[in-house]
């Protein structure tokens, strides 16, 4: 009987534990669905952000490392992209099970845009950057690095 009673309360304890553990789930390294860069995804005060750890193509023509010369403000065009954080202030929602009310900046554009992130599994994670409504936005799908 008491054994019952233990299995019993692992199972009620169980899915709480596993929603607890879920916000972290997206921490790691994550290679961008063009396959050109690497993004760790860590956690600062509660909130998740990702920098650029990896690039295809790190240096440019000249053999310098690639700075990011589209950003919109001209002050932070002659930094370097390797090390720039190009996600920022994720919040997890439990409801929605995916991180909310961040940013995502793309070097391609210099822009940033809003974005939620969702995780398919394990090893995939979609990205949704948008102006305004999700709805006019794009999606990229990320991949695990292992």
């Amino acid at each position: 009987m008491k054994a019952l009673l233990v299995i019993i309360s692992m199972l009620l304890i169980h899915p709480f534990v596993k929603a607890g553990e879920r916000p972290d789930a997206i921490l790691g390294v994550w290679q961008n669905g063009t396959g050109k860069g690497q993004i760790q995804i860590f956690k600062h005060d509660g909130k998740y952000y990702g920098k650029i750890i990896w690039m295809k193509q790190p240096n440019g023509k000249d053999g310098r490392p690639r700075i990011d010369v589209k950003n919109s403000n001209k002050d932070l065009r002659t930094k370097p992209l390797l090390g720039k954080i190009m996600l920022r202030d994720f919040e997890y929602d439990h409801n929605d099970q995916e991180w909310q009310n961040g940013k995502v900046y793309n070097p391609e554009d210099g822009k940033e845009y809003s974005c939620y992130m969702r995780m398919k599994d394990n090893n995939t994670l979609s990205v949704r950057g948008y102006l305004g409504f999700s709805w006019i936005g794009k999606t990229d799908t990320w991949q695990r690095v292992k």
